[in-house]
């Protein structure tokens, strides 16, 4: 991979307008470009050119290379041992939250990836799950002392796209009380008891993402496209604001225009103005790029 650069706060606005990202979240989001203001979230977004084959497969070595480098940026230790050691301990009882649907699931080199890091930081096996749907029926996550979240980017029918902050939406029994106004209140799931100051890492997947869709559970492979990224950090509302900036960029490449996600994904948004969950204002995000900048789209 190539040396990782530190991009700034006016490099992490460049490309797809902030004018248009802020029509894709259904809010507004003015620029601000102060000295003063200090970036409050790092956000790892980590790519290789031959993550995803040309036949669709996934390199498991690949992955597991770019995850070690993304979090070695990120906490700023001197090795994956170490990294772990530092997000958890080998006391806690972790459930890692996937994600399994059909057409664009977690991929399991992502999953294991992150089992064997939780290991090499000394949780017995018996102490990790790795779930989706049936987690309020798995005692490891009803048990959990840590989280991990991790899925893949997508356009969605209920909320624009579905990201972090949606994945914990199986942490209730009855989701749809989510879906008012687009499903705006997304980011109550992470303050449930069963979810609160448990989230000790998050993986949003960029490897094949979803850019576009219509109608419930829609999936047409033609609006995927081989980005071959991951995106890491401690915040999932930064990391899903990014996200979108990348969604955003590439429906604007495919159709030649700003085309408005429907609905609006301004759960984003509202994840830090109205539940100061974390960030979605640019400024205060810090976008680290490594390894792949071909179409890099930020």
């Amino acid at each position: 991979m190539d040396e990782h650069k530190h991009v700034t706060r006016r490099d992490f606005i460049k490309g797809a307008s902030l004018a248009a990202l802020g029509m894709a979240m259904g809010v507004s989001l003015e620029a601000q470009d102060s000295p003063e203001k200090i970036p409050q979230s790092r956000v790892i977004l980590v790519r290789h050119r031959d993550a995803v084959g040309v036949d669709g497969a996934i390199n498991a070595a690949i992955i597991g290379s770019m995850l070690d480098q993304a979090l070695i940026t990120l906490t700023g230790k001197a090795g994956p041992n170490e990294v772990w050691k530092s997000i958890i301990r080998p006391s806690d009882i972790v459930g890692i939250k996937s994600n399994v649907w059909g057409p664009l699931p977690t991929p399991a080199a992502v999953e294991n990836y992150l089992k064997e890091g939780c290991l090499s930081a000394g949780v017995s096996e018996k102490n990790i799950a790795i779930d989706d749907r049936g987690i309020l029926g798995n005692e490891i996550f009803l048990k959990a002392t840590a989280l991990i979240n991790t899925r893949p980017l997508r356009t969605h029918h209920w909320s624009g796209v579905g990201g972090l902050l949606k994945n914990y939406i199986m942490f209730v029994p009855e989701p749809w009380t989510y879906h008012d106004n687009s499903c705006a209140d997304l980011a109550k799931l992470h303050t449930l008891p069963i979810t609160k100051n448990k989230t000790r890492l998050n993986v949003l997947v960029m490897l094949t993402p979803l850019f576009h869709g219509v109608g419930a559970h829609h999936f047409d492979k033609n609006f995927t496209w081989r980005y071959n990224g991951l995106l890491v950090g401690f915040d999932p509302v930064a990391l899903d604001a990014v996200g979108l900036k990348i969604l955003v960029a590439k429906r604007r490449e495919y159709f030649g225009e700003d085309r408005p996600m429907k609905p609006s994904p301004h759960h984003i948004a509202f994840a830090e103005s109205r539940h100061h969950l974390g960030f979605a204002d640019p400024n205060k995000i810090e976008l680290i790029k490594l390894g792949w900048e071909e179409g890099i789209l930020i």
